[in-house]
């Protein structure tokens, strides 16, 4: 059932799990992540980012086409369709096409223009009975293969942000978006305890969820992060999976090429991907 992500990351968080953001990218995507959510009784958040939702046609027909399968399929565990990294007019369009739940990703603005925004947009979401997440230093990401780590947030501007009512703060701790490189330094526990302590019952999301090692995954959990996002591990999983068909030269064989057929062995992938993160995050049977 479509619901907002704020009771499920309360839940995740004071019982000490976390709940993985996945992000969609077509029917393939959002039926594999459905039909795992449901078998292992996990509760599940849809990501879309403002890309994928234009690449889907527009975010209407992300809603319609959820809200379908969340019928057709029996779904019964809560799903949360929520905005990824979203602009202000993306937040505003997701609004209005019937999303549970949105991200404002206002880190690029100056901390006061970051606030006033968070602020109109935390009414609007509790009129509506929407979840908000804010986002606090930016999240690293790939420039010309030169990463270190991603910037660690200023816990002190997470209180003020946090105190602001959202329901969910995503802070940099050194992560990164994408596959990290050889030279990084992992994630800073310090600053996240640090912001952990200041924002209390505050459920934390650690973004770029791919490729971070397992115990620094359960010590994050341990810490107060209570939403994961993984979005590139589900994409290299299904490309793996579709070469292997077409390296083996199936889709020449019989009907092979039916799209059915060509893409069900990378749905199959993601589907297992999908299950080993939400047995990491220790989601299943907590729906």
């Amino acid at each position: 059932m479509l619901v907002s992500a704020k009771e499920m990351l309360q839940k995740a968080k004071a019982g000490h799990y976390a709940v993985g953001q996945f992000n969609i990218n077509n029917l393939e995507w959002t039926k594999a992540i459905l039909l795992t959510a449901q078998e292992n009784n996990s509760p599940v958040i849809l990501g879309v980012s403002e890309g994928a939702g234009k690449y889907m046609t527009g975010f209407k027909t992300v809603v319609g086409m959820v809200k379908g399968m969340l019928e057709e399929l029996n779904i019964t565990v809560p799903v949360a369709i929520h905005l990824d990294h979203g602009s202000y007019e993306g937040c505003m369009k997701c609004i209005e096409a019937g999303f549970s739940s949105i991200m404002f990703d206002g880190s690029h603005y100056p901390i006061e223009e970051n606030v006033a925004k968070t602020k109109e947009l935390v009414a609007i979401c509790a009129e509506k009975g929407m979840s908000l997440e804010a986002e606090v230093g930016s999240i690293g990401g790939e420039e010309d293969g030169v990463v270190g780590r991603g910037e660690c947030a200023d816990p002190n501007e997470c209180k003020a942000i946090a105190d602001l009512g959202v329901d969910m703060l995503a802070a940099g701790i050194g992560n990164i978006h994408g596959k990290y490189p050889a030279n990084w330094e992992g994630l800073s526990f310090e600053t996240l305890d640090a912001i952990q302590q200041l924002t209390g019952d505050m459920p934390l999301v650690l973004h770029g969820g791919t490729g971070i090692p397992e115990d620094m995954i359960k010590k994050a959990i341990d810490l107060g992060v209570a939403k994961i996002n993984v979005n590139t591990e589900c994409q290299l999983s299904f490309a793996a999976a579709t070469r292997e068909y077409i390296e083996a030269g199936k889709d020449l064989q019989g009907k092979g090429f039916d799209p059915r057929k060509l893409l069900a062995p990378g749905f199959e992938a993601i589907k297992a991907t999908v299950k080993e993160k939400m047995e990491l995050f220790g989601s299943v049977n907590k729906a």
